[in-house]
């Protein structure tokens, strides 16, 4: 082959190795459904040319997927928002441990999975307070202001709460099975059960609704519901939010439960180091700005401070006492909360 030939074919693979890498991509399965998170994608691919294809599902239906795909399964990427499905991810191997200083260094401990000497599985990036919400008007604060007080007798025929088996309510009935045991936690369960004004039905946004509808006069909802209604420009949601009041509940004792917000690593991704890449970036000071102030989530990252007014004012100027029992705990008690929740027919 002549020089210039030579030299023909060295630029040709130049541009082609040019090209593949601008056209690098990242698959990602999600279970965020939130349109602020968009900024998120496009920012990320703006700063590194990875462009990202997305698959929408909910967490228990990415976690099939990823069995059902094997290792034959294009995902790089899983963004889930419950801790107890983070968790059950990790012991079924369907994550990639990760070793990353960055990582490590910016997600506290208690908002990671089990770190081995492979890495840690997965890395938490935004959090959701468990709150009650209530009727100021007729419901006095202190009848709400534990978890405890949602089963008990004086607050029966009140109670609006979505399906018992959602993740956000097995999440936080593993949190109080963990703390009160499992016989006292059943009996916990079967109290709220009595206490419910109506069948579960809807998501925390309806809950919240109802309440101020007078259907009933105490709900749980995950915090950025409440915080959504309170940052709404439609007249009907601000009417809403002035007929309720919040409360943080157990601050006197083991604190506020939380639902964690996260992402691995696929066991099987094609491209881990974009990927890692990518859970680098939703740790950093701007990702983390758009889950407090696009989405209404506090962030986990060290030293992210947060100026959404709506989060600061529900919580009292954003300090508030959130429990600290190890995720894997509440993961572990989502079979025994299943098998609580048969028994005392709550759907």
């Amino acid at each position: 082959m002549s020089r210039k030939a030579l030299a023909a074919a060295f630029a040709l693979a130049a541009l082609a190795s040019s090209s593949f890498a601008q056209e690098q991509v990242l698959n990602l399965y999600s279970a965020r459904h939130y349109s602020t998170d968009e900024a998120l994608y496009s920012n990320f691919t703006k700063a590194t040319g990875i462009k990202i294809n997305r698959v929408d599902a909910d967490d228990a239906g990415i976690l099939a997927r990823l069995k059902a795909e094997g290792a034959a399964s294009p995902a790089d990427v899983i963004l889930l928002v419950d801790a107890a499905r983070l968790y059950k991810g990790e012991v079924d191997g369907l994550f990639k441990p990760v070793k990353s200083k960055v990582l490590e260094d910016a997600i506290p401990a208690q908002y990671r999975g089990t770190a081995t000497a492979e890495g840690t599985p997965w890395f938490g990036f935004s959090t959701r307070a468990r709150v009650v919400v209530y009727d100021k008007n007729k419901v006095k604060r202190e009848d709400v202001d534990t978890y405890e007080e949602l089963a008990d007798a004086k607050n029966k025929g009140k109670i609006c709460i979505r399906s018992g088996s959602h993740p956000y309510n097995l999440s936080l009935f593993g949190a109080v099975t963990e703390h009160l045991g499992e016989a006292k936690a059943q009996d916990w369960i079967k109290g709220l059960h009595a206490n419910l004004a109506r069948d579960p039905k809807g998501g925390d946004t309806d809950q919240i609704k109802a309440v101020a509808a007078g259907e009933c006069q105490i709900a749980v909802s995950n915090s950025y519901y409440v915080a959504r209604l309170l940052r709404s420009e439609k007249a009907e949601d601000r009417a809403v939010m002035e007929k309720v009041s919040v409360v943080f509940p157990n601050q006197q004792s083991w604190g506020t439960h939380l639902n964690i917000a996260g992402g691995a690593v696929a066991k099987n991704a094609k491209n881990t180091a974009a990927a890692v890449k990518f859970l680098e970036y939703l740790a950093s000071a701007e990702a983390q700005n758009y889950f407090a102030n696009g989405n209404n989530e506090w962030p986990t990252a060290k030293g992210v401070k947060v100026n959404n007014p709506a989060l600061q004012a529900m919580s009292g100027g954003g300090d508030f006492k959130s429990e600290t029992i190890p995720l894997s705990a509440v993961g572990a008690n989502q079979v025994k909360v299943q098998q609580m929740l048969d028994r005392v027919g709550f759907k």
